[in-house]
Formats: C-alpha cells, structure tokens, sequence
C-alpha cells in the first residue's frame, strides 16, 4: 500500500450511510439494545414484551386463513409481479368488506402496502415534506415517530390520558396544531394502550382535524379487536366528512404478522385528496406493490373466516387483561389500566412507593434479573414510569408472571 492510501492506482474506499439512514432511529430498539442485564438463571424468561400474537403458538391463525395461501400457492397463477396498488381481486374484496352506509368504498379507493407499517409509511409520506409535523399519540406506537424522524418530519405528542381510559387530552392535542401540520395520527384501538374509543370520542377528534382543515390518519391494524361489552368505531364511519387515510394490514386480526399485508383506505366524500391518490399510486411504485400470493387469498380470508376464530383471540385476550388487572390492582405501586380491546395493557408505576427503583427502565431491568421476566418500559412509547404487557401470551404464562411481577413489587416495597 503506497503511503497516500492508494494502491495500483486505486483511490481508499469511504462508504457512509445515507441521512435518511443515519436518522433513522425506533424508540424501542433504542431502548432494548441498551438493556445489558441477564435474566435470573433459576426462572425460565416469560416475554410479556414482543407484540407478535404468535410467538408461544398457543394462538394459530384459522385454518381457513392458511388453506387459502395453499390455494393460491398451488394454482400457479399468483407467482408474478402486479399492479403496484394491488390486483383488483384483493382491492375489490377489501372494499366490500370495509364499506360502509356512511363510509363507502371501491377498489379504486384501496391501495395495498407491506404490511400495516408499510401503509403508515406510505399514509405519512403521502402527506408530508421535511419540516412538515405530524400530531402522535402519546403513549404511541414507536413507529410514527420512527419514520417521521427519518425524513425529517416532526412528531408532536398530544397526551392521551390514564384517568380516562386513555382518551385523548383535545384541548392539549388542539394547541399542538400550527401552519406545517398536515395530519392527525389516531390509533384505535391502541397499541400501547389497548383502548377502544367510543363514536363520541372518535367525532370529537374529527371535529378538532375539521377546523383546521387536516386529514386524520387512522391506524386501525386492530380494527374489530374490542372486548366484550365494547364496540370498535372506524373513524371514517363516525365522521364521514372529514378525510380520512384509514391504515389496516392482516397482522393482528388474522394473527399473521409475518404475511406483510397491509392497506390504506382512502374515505374521501368531498375530493380533497384526489392529488393525494396520486401521490399514493406514485409511492406505492416503491415495492411494485406486496405479495401476490397473500393478495390472491386475501378474497377468502375476509369472506370465509369464521367468527368464532376472532372471538376466541378475544376471549383470550381479555380473560389476560382480567387476571392480570385484578393482581395488579392490589400492588400498592402500581396502577393497571384496564384495556378495551387489541392486545396490551400499560400498568403505572408508583416509584415513590418502591425502594432502589427511580424509573421505568431500571423497574423492568430489575424484574428481568430478578423474576426473569421482561416488559416493555414506557419510556418506549414516550411515557416514563408505566409498563407495556401484552396479553396474547398464554394464560399459564400470564399468571406466572403477573405472581412474579406482584412479588418483585413487594419486595422493592417502601
């Protein structure tokens, strides 16, 4: 190697990451990968952290769901490339399935996505340019900001309050809004919360978006996913003036993360988002749209799925939030939030009431250490001194763990 650095007439290599590369950064790996601590080797670790329904198997996706994939696998005619908004089939099915007397839908209005984060990203860059700013839930879903950052989007945190079953603070969120706000992000039901929002609430927000003249983005990945006692309003069908983007996938619902199908809805009565369709249809070039074998299914999936697979998901789920808020409810130091639907439920923590624990995160490195099992702090959704769980986890593992959780507090009681 000649001293200058080059050798044979070939110039050194510096190769770095893009901006958009560099600022890319997601609250929860953040988080996570700095957590060092080992679990105590004498308990078997219990994962009540990761929202991935089927991480313990105890909840398979219908067999209706995957026999539609074998069909579409073995027929030979799903192995290509297609539109990049999606084939008409899926689009089609997707608009007979959604629509509704106030919120109507063709295929026209659909376009598919990788996945439910595919049609977020897709829904925010649609919509905003570097500078631009977004309103969030907070406690959200670490996402939202993830994306945002990377193009240089702003996030602002409207406060969605505990004492209300997480509705949001409207006076709060209202005051956020300025000239570079192009958008409203409402996730319901939640992710972190597990909340469900009544048609009241869900048109209280469409008035607050209606006066200042901007589009609601809707994540509702866990759209239908309410417990019992509760209903799941769409947004677009409790507020069918006001534009709204509504993001869906089949992750949750049909308990298939890993199939990456995902969608956006566009609810648009009075045409103030035809640029907008135009803009979706040019992003959606991106991928040359998802994969065609899940979209050939996706007909069968939403036609013949039986009720009672989606009942069950919820009966579980519920009967997990049950357990565990009326354990928790008896721990001095903590304060469970009893969810509505979808799968999690935050618990706060009383750091006063706890001895050697200041905060959130050292509260679940110490659990993980000690009891050997592992939550998400709040800190991952902007919301220090709570903890996420999630409930899709077997029942067994849930009682343990809640015990587990219970005993750590009183031990580390003031």
């Amino acid at each position: 190697m000649a001293e200058n650095g080059k050798s044979n007439g070939t110039a050194s290599f510096r190769v770095v990451m893009s901006d958009e590369a560099r600022l890319t950064e997601n609250p929860i790996r953040q988080i996570v990968d700095a957590m060092t601590v080992t679990p105590n080797p004498k308990k078997d670790v219990i994962r009540l952290s990761i929202g991935d329904p089927t991480t313990y198997g105890n909840l398979p996706p219908s067999d209706t769901v995957a026999q539609a994939v074998v069909t579409a696998a073995t027929s030979g005619k799903n192995n290509g490339y297609c539109p990049s908004t999606g084939t008409l089939p899926a689009c089609t099915a997707l608009a007979e399935h959604f629509a509704t007397d106030e919120a109507p839908l063709t295929a026209k209005d659909v376009v598919m996505a990788s996945g439910c984060s595919g049609a977020i990203s897709l829904a925010i860059y649609v919509l905003c340019n570097p500078g631009d700013n977004l309103l969030v839930p907070c406690p959200g879903f670490s996402l939202y900001k993830c994306l945002c950052g990377a193009r240089g989007i702003g996030t602002r945190l409207y406060q969605l309050l505990p004492e209300r079953s997480w509705e949001a603070d409207l006076q709060q969120m209202e005051g956020l809004i300025d000239a570079r706000t192009k958008a409203i992000v409402v996730t319901n039901p939640s992710n972190p919360c597990g909340s469900v929002y009544s048609a009241q609430h869900m048109k209280a927000i469409a008035t607050v978006a209606a006066r200042h003249g901007l589009p609601i983005i809707s994540d509702e990945v866990y759209a239908g996913m309410a417990f019992e006692g509760t209903t799941f309003h769409s947004m677009a069908s409790v507020a069918p003036n006001q534009p709204v983007l509504t993001c869906g996938g089949l992750a949750k619902r049909y308990l298939v993360p890993g199939w990456r199908l995902g969608w956006v809805l566009v609810h648009d009565k009075h045409h103030v988002l035809d640029e907008v369709r135009q803009g979706l249809q040019r992003l959606s070039t991106q991928i040359l749209g998802p994969c065609t074998l899940v979209q050939a299914a996706l007909p069968t999936i939403l036609r013949d799925t039986q009720q009672e697979f989606f009942d069950n998901t919820l009966r579980h789920c519920q009967e997990a939030a049950t357990l565990a808020y009326d354990l928790f409810s008896q721990v001095p130091s903590l304060a469970p939030v009893m969810p509505q639907g979808a799968m999690y439920m935050m618990v706060g923590i009383n750091t006063g009431l706890m001895t050697d624990i200041d905060n959130d995160i050292q509260f679940t490195e110490m659990l993980m250490a000690e009891e050997s099992v592992f939550c998400l702090p709040g800190q991952c959704f902007e919301y220090p001194n709570f903890f996420r769980i999630v409930l899709s986890v077997p029942l067994d593992k849930v009682r343990t763990a809640v015990r587990r959780i219970e005993e750590f507090c009183r031990r580390h009681q003031r």
